[in-house]
């Protein structure tokens, strides 16, 4: 076997990853993973990958991935709610957070900007944002869960996706929905259809009431309780209902698509 290699990649939290692979495993793979170390090279014992000089670190992240995503899509309950808390715990202010500085963030027209809807939809027509503001809207006080380790407590009221997807005709039996956001690099990322449907996965238009800041996400963001941070995208311009998976911007750095909190 050849020299071992640094298996360090720009916006991968090797440890973080390590962490949520033996968080999802099952019992008998906890063990395996934990007797070898816990580490990067034990996940190697696991997905099969051979780490020298040849091998590619992205190719075994990609296959820590899919390892991830089959067991939390395996252990994940449609039906069951993400906590939810009083007024009372709800976190002031409540952090701005992205790649990039609050000055950075998008500014959106929302007299001009418009959903844009494709794929596997029977009505593909575009949404202006009156129109979205017409629809029934729930509100939630819900937990947000960043990968970085932290955690806030928020006020997000909106649409719940499911209705959407009815409304629009999507094809509910496809496997995701991808969403396409106005963040400079053109952040992106795809929701597995299950959790799309789960109840409190939300079209969020107001954040404590009012209307959307753009810290948070205006005109619109997808709010899913049931997943890390980095899978509640802001500023988004468009969704795909769609049986490809497209990638995202970070699960195309390492993080695993599914990403459950």
């Amino acid at each position: 076997m050849g020299r071992m290699r640094s298996l360090l990649i720009p916006g991968v939290d090797n440890k973080l990853l390590v962490k949520d692979a033996q968080k999802v495993m099952p019992d008998l793979a906890r063990r395996r993973f934990v007797a070898g170390g816990a580490s990067l090279g034990a996940l190697t014992l696991l997905t099969g990958c051979n780490v020298s000089d040849s091998f590619s670190a992205e190719d075994m992240l990609i296959r820590i991935s899919k390892f991830n995503d089959a067991v939390q899509a395996l252990m994940f309950n449609p039906d069951a709610l993400a906590p939810t808390f009083p007024e009372s715990a709800i976190t002031r202010p409540f952090p701005f957070n992205a790649y990039y500085g609050l000055d950075e963030a998008p500014r959106v027209d929302g007299k001009t900007w418009k959903l844009e809807v494709r794929g596997l939809v029977d009505n593909k027509k575009s949404w202006t944002l009156d129109e979205l503001y017409q629809l029934p809207q729930v509100r939630q006080i819900t937990r947000h869960v960043c990968v970085e380790g932290w955690s806030a407590i928020g006020s997000w009221t909106g649409t719940p996706l499911r209705d959407f997807l009815k409304l629009i005709g999507a094809d509910t039996r496809a496997r995701y929905v991808w969403f396409q956001c106005a963040d400079k690099d053109g952040y992106n990322s795809p929701l597995d259809m299950r959790s799309a449907l789960h109840p409190q996965t939300q079209m969020t238009f107001k954040f404590a009431d009012e209307i959307l800041p753009t810290a948070y996400g205006f005109p619109m963001k997808i709010r899913v309780p049931t997943k890390l941070g980095f899978k509640n995208p802001k500023y988004v311009v468009s969704m795909e209902v769609t049986n490809d998976y497209k990638g995202g911007y970070w699960e195309d750095q390492g993080y695993n698509s599914f990403s459950g909190s």
